[in-house]
C-alpha cells in the first residue's frame, strides 16, 4: 500500500488494519502486527503507528492483551469506521 503523504498517515495505516480484519487477512482471534510492525511496513514512525492502532482498538476492532500483543476481536463492529 503507497501512502498519500497529503492526508494523515495514522488514518491512513489505520484504514488500512480494518480493512486486512474485515478481508480476513487478520481473522477474529488472531494476533495483529506490533506497532513496530506496523512502522517498519508502511515506512512510518512508531507513533504514528501507535496512532493508528490506538484509533483501531478504539473503534473495537482489537484488544490489547499486556505482555502478549494485541489481537483482533471476536465479534466484529459494524464497518462505517473502516473508512477512517
Amino acid at each position: 500500500m503507497t501512502l498519500d503523504r497529503t492526508r494523515p498517515l495514522w488514518r491512513q495505516i489505520a484504514a488500512e488494519i480494518i480493512r486486512r480484519i474485515q478481508d480476513g487477512t487478520y481473522p477474529p482471534g488472531a494476533r495483529v502486527p506490533s506497532t513496530l510492525e506496523i512502522a517498519q511496513e508502511f515506512g512510518v514512525v512508531n507513533a504514528t503507528a501507535a496512532k493508528a492502532m490506538k484509533f483501531v482498538r478504539e473503534q473495537g476492532w482489537t484488544r490489547g492483551e499486556v505482555g502478549l500483543g494485541t489481537y483482533v476481536v471476536d465479534h466484529l463492529p459494524p464497518s462505517p469506521e473502516a473508512s477512517a
